[in-house]
């Protein structure tokens, strides 16, 4: 049975920004969810991720960064999307019984969440839905420096034919930081994880992932 969804607010800094929160009964976690440079909290695929999780016994926040919520299309700086996620893992948080709290995110939204972590926020692990490991077409630009000196578990979920992580770079940014990170690879997937040739939802593929992320956050909770 779903979990019932509320509506909250967070402060950051005098702006408030949206969030959805949804907790089954005793989840062994909580996943606060940030979403892409280009969609919202209510995009399908956050939506579809968000409720197979909470159906598998895990709550879930997922929020907008504040140039989203005042209908910005840039995304916000890092100082200004790290002082986002700060206040939604104290918010979720406040909301916990005390079990792990681990954040994730699609492709900016998780970069963001890697770079409040390195920035000392807490967190149980964290969760790449695509990470953008460098711009399309431009692996020399690589933004990787700040994960190396993460020691938390950190789960990428990755699409082989995604232009923002060419595998090969990927596997060896991953194997610089240690046994602690975990590529988990979605054959034949693009940055949104779609497959050619193969017709499926945003709100089915988000939910597709649940299973490994999930286990993840079990087998490191």
């Amino acid at each position: 049975m779903r979990s019932d969804e509320s509506r909250v607010t967070v402060d950051v800094d005098g702006t408030a920004i949206s969030g959805i929160y949804a907790r089954p009964d005793k989840p062994v976690a909580t996943l606060v969810l940030a979403h892409g440079a280009g969609a919202g909290m209510e995009h399908p695929f956050l939506g579809g991720l968000a409720h197979a999780l909470n159906d598998d016994g895990v709550a879930t926040l997922r929020f907008n960064f504040p140039y989203r919520e005042a209908g910005k299309r840039f995304p916000d700086r890092p100082p200004a999307a790290v002082a986002a996620w700060r206040a939604v893992m104290e918010a979720a948080a406040s909301r916990s019984e005390g079990e792990p709290l681990w954040a994730a995110g699609k492709s900016f939204g998780g970069r963001m969440a890697s770079m409040a972590v390195a920035e000392g926020m807490p967190a149980a692990g964290l969760v790449y839905l695509g990470y953008p490991l460098h711009p399309p077409g431009k692996p020399e630009k690589l933004r990787d420096e700040h994960l190396y000196g993460l020691t938390l578990p950190m789960l990428f979920m990755q699409g082989t034919r995604d232009t923002f992580a060419t595998p090969e770079l990927l596997e060896t940014v991953v194997a610089r930081i240690g046994p602690t990170a975990t590529i988990e690879w979605w054959d034949g997937g693009d940055h949104s994880f779609n497959r050619v040739g193969i017709k499926t939802s945003a709100e089915d593929i988000g939910a597709s992932l649940a299973a490994p992320v999930s286990a993840f956050l079990r087998k490191n909770g």
